[in-house]
């Protein structure tokens, strides 16, 4: 009996040795322990939710030959996500090169991020500690330090602003016809082989074809006369006058009943052509015509100047047989505007039998519509019509863009890179890596073209808005109201900024700018702003309503009514 009665008391000795061991007491106590989270919630920027803690541990807490091994954890519905940089911290007499924290209290410190996933918007921060005192190990129950995520960040929109390029095609095309008539020195009658000659035949013909064509308007008839610089003035103003006279007569008789060039009759006269001249003498062979350029115009007295085109006309055979002749005579200059297809002739034949338009017409046919179903057809029929120009690829790859379908833009940029690799379709290529996202690729394009455009800043402001470089992203994304350029604001703290920047957007069938003019509007307690815009969202989106239902962003108002009745 004596022997039982040692043992009990030996047991019993044990339990309570046990029930009181150093470990129990640090789970028992570890209330007393003190954190200090930063952010307080948390948050993803650039793909990642970085967390710092500072723990506290109190005085007489930490026992000498205990270890404490911290995992931090996210977790989520479905899941959890482990950070990878765990905490280490150890009692005074643990040898292990851990942090020590004495019998009198101490802190340690830890920082660490995991990639962000969606399912992380509604999680809890926690610390699991696991101690370790000798071959003993004891679980402590876990701490929750911090909910999480606020996602803002993720709010970027990758719409792409592409660019395409233009087509040379011109409804009215200006066009010129001209002949001259010729008169002998000091004459102004029109000789008959004059009005035989090749210039004036092609030019009736011109007529002609301008008076029987539907498509080709007569804008002026212009008969401009000139007397060649080598005779007097007097004698000079009188004949180009009569040489105007003479070629008016000739017009009027020729060409005075056609309707088309009624009251489009204009005459000049010039008495001495010195324009002409110096243009004949640049234009000839003469060898020494850069001299005689020079020593005329040194003299500004008609006189002189009239005396010596003599002398070297006399000198020079060149000036007298080839030059002079020339500026004897009265141009006749048809203007005219060659009308092509209107708009709807143009779209028409797009629909119909567009084999009758030309290549730059099919390229005009799609700025005819906004239908990007259309265009994208229309694009598609112009890369048959001339495969092997760049732009009708590069435009298909515009309008692929555009509908959010970077896989068959890239197939047509490709193309089109393989024929002409210039900025505007690097510019394309970069949105579609971006659209895909693939920002190195899209980095890339950017940066290589050899002018930034605000297309390619937009592109890499949305590349340092997606990476985090909010300042950055400001300064790239230009001062165009965007939503982007709003969300870099905010994310950098400038949140007046922001507010000026949405209220210039319009609001977008996707609701995503009205959704974040409530947001904006939540960090900076504005509960009216916060429930219009958030009604606004969901009218136009309804997921926007699970969305702001877990956002962290409006975590004050999950027990508003207002909010909970937009938000079921």
């Amino acid at each position: 009996m004596k022997n039982f009665t040692k043992l009990f008391v030996i047991l019993l000795a044990s339990i309570l040795v046990s029930g009181c061991s150093p470990l129990e007491k640090m789970k028992k106590n570890a209330n007393l322990v003190k954190y200090e989270i930063n952010p307080k919630v948390l948050e993803t920027h650039a793909g990642i939710v970085a967390a710092q803690v500072k723990a506290t541990y109190p005085e007489k807490y930490f026992d000498k030959k205990t270890t404490l091994k911290i995992t931090p954890v996210l977790t989520y519905a479905g899941g959890e996500t482990a950070f990878s940089e765990l905490l280490y911290a150890q009692g005074e007499d643990v040898t292990a090169n851990n942090k020590s924290v004495a019998k009198t209290g101490g802190s340690v410190n830890w920082s660490g991020s995991v990639a962000y996933k969606p399912e992380m918007k509604v999680s809890e921060f926690l610390f699991r500690t696991v101690a370790t005192r000798k071959d003993k190990t004891l679980e402590f129950d876990p701490v929750k330090l911090a909910d999480g995520v606020i996602a803002t960040s993720t709010l970027v929109e990758d719409h792409a602003y592409p660019v395409s390029l233009k087509d040379s095609y011109q409804r009215i095309v200006p066009e010129q016809k001209i002949a001259d008539i010729y008169y002998t020195i000091n004459r102004s009658d029109i000789k008959p082989s004059e009005l035989k000659a090749a210039d004036i035949t092609a030019l009736k013909d011109y007529v002609t074809m301008v008076a029987q064509n539907e498509r080709m308007t007569a804008k002026s008839v212009t008969n401009s006369s000139y007397a060649s610089p080598d005779g007097p003035l007097t004698l000079n103003e009188k004949l180009s006058v009569q040489r105007g006279k003479a070629a008016d007569k000739y017009l009027a008789k020729e060409y005075g009943k056609m309707p088309k060039l009624a009251n489009l009759f204009t005459t000049k006269t010039t008495a001495e052509d010195w324009d002409g001249f110096k243009t004949l003498v640049q234009e000839s062979s003469m060898a020494d015509k850069d001299l005689i350029l020079r020593v005329l115009s040194m003299y500004q007295d008609p006189v002189v100047r009239e005396k010596e085109i003599k002398n070297m006309a006399a000198a020079y055979e060149t000036l007298a047989e080839d030059i002079l002749p020339q500026l004897r005579r009265s141009k006749i200059i048809v203007d005219v505007d060659l009308i092509g297809l209107s708009d709807e002739e143009v779209l028409a034949a797009m629909k119909g039998d567009y084999s009758t338009l030309s290549y730059e017409q099919m390229l005009y046919a799609s700025t005819l519509t906004t239908d990007p179903n259309e265009q994208l057809k229309y694009y598609q029929l112009a890369t048959v019509k001339d495969p092997k120009d760049y732009r009708a690829w590069n435009n298909v790859g515009w309008v692929y863009l555009n509908m959010g379908n970077a896989d068959d833009a890239l197939v047509a940029l490709e193309k089109a890179k393989a024929i002409k690799n210039d900025d505007m379709v690097k510019n394309n290529m970069g949105y579609a890596a971006l659209l895909k996202g693939d920002l190195k690729a899209s980095s890339e394009y950017f940066n290589s073209m050899s002018t930034a455009t605000p297309e390619s800043k937009f592109g890499l402001g949305t590349i340092a808005l997606h990476e985090g470089k909010y300042d950055e992203a400001v300064n790239l994304l230009g001062d165009k109201p965007s939503m982007n350029l709003a969300l870099a604001q905010l994310l950098k703290g400038d949140l007046n900024k922001a507010k000026t920047t949405m209220d210039a957007v319009k609001p977008c069938k996707c609701g995503a700018p009205s959704y974040l003019k409530a947001v904006i509007a939540a960090r900076l307690d504005d509960k009216d702003g916060v429930i219009n815009n958030l009604r606004e969202a969901i009218g136009y989106n309804t997921k926007w309503k699970n969305y702001a239902m877990t956002d962290l962003e409006f975590a004050k108002y999950f027990t508003d009514e207002t909010f909970m009745s937009i938000t079921k």
